[in-house]
């Protein structure tokens, strides 16, 4: 039978154990269609990128599933009626993953508190030495910026930038008449 990762989000709203419901309602899905779910997880609350059905954090559940490409499109045609469910993506892969998902595994929290949080400490705080190029404490230069304003043109105010010159094959324009308010004449 083919393979396939599947994850889904459900609405905030809802309770850890309602998606647990929904996750043993899928299940029970791909069970009816002679398949099985070799591996499910709970991701968790999380935040999302953009938001969705006006939702700024989705519950992330996961699946490994063995089952019939029939099971699984009544399971995403049942996912795609469930008012709980805002997404679902469902991938064809070669072989399933036995481990923990990236999602699950613990980061080793030993390793991280070699690194310096701050970015003014000794080693640059981002994983190597200040580089000094970014306009924080000197970019090569006295002064620490490499920007430079441009003089302004002559014939006008600092921020006014006078009549655009003609370009190639187009007739010079006239001046623009001053529209304030009182200056008709």
């Amino acid at each position: 039978m083919p393979l396939y990762e599947h994850t889904f989000l459900a609405r905030q709203d809802i309770t850890q154990a309602q998606v647990e419901a929904l996750m043993k309602e899928f299940q029970g899905i791909i069970e009816e269609g002679q398949g099985k779910i070799t591996k499910q997880e709970y991701w968790g609350l999380k935040n999302l990128a953009f938001k969705i059905k006006k939702n700024r954090k989705a519950h992330y559940a996961f699946f490994n599933i063995d089952s019939p490409p029939a099971a699984v499109a009544e399971m995403e045609r049942r996912m795609g009626i469930n008012t709980d469910v805002m997404r679902f993506m469902t991938v064809r892969v070669e072989e399933l993953e036995t481990e923990p998902s990236i999602q699950m595994r613990k980061q080793d929290r030993d390793e991280r508190g070699d690194r310096d949080r701050g970015f003014g400490g000794p080693g640059g705080g981002r994983g190597g030495p200040p580089r000094g190029d970014r306009g924080f404490g000197g970019g090569g230069r006295e002064g620490g910026s490499t920007f430079r304003s441009r003089p302004p043109r002559e014939g006008g105010a600092p921020g006014d930038r006078g009549p655009r010159p003609p370009r190639e094959g187009e007739a010079p324009r006239a001046p623009r008449r001053d529209s304030t308010p009182g200056s008709e004449g």
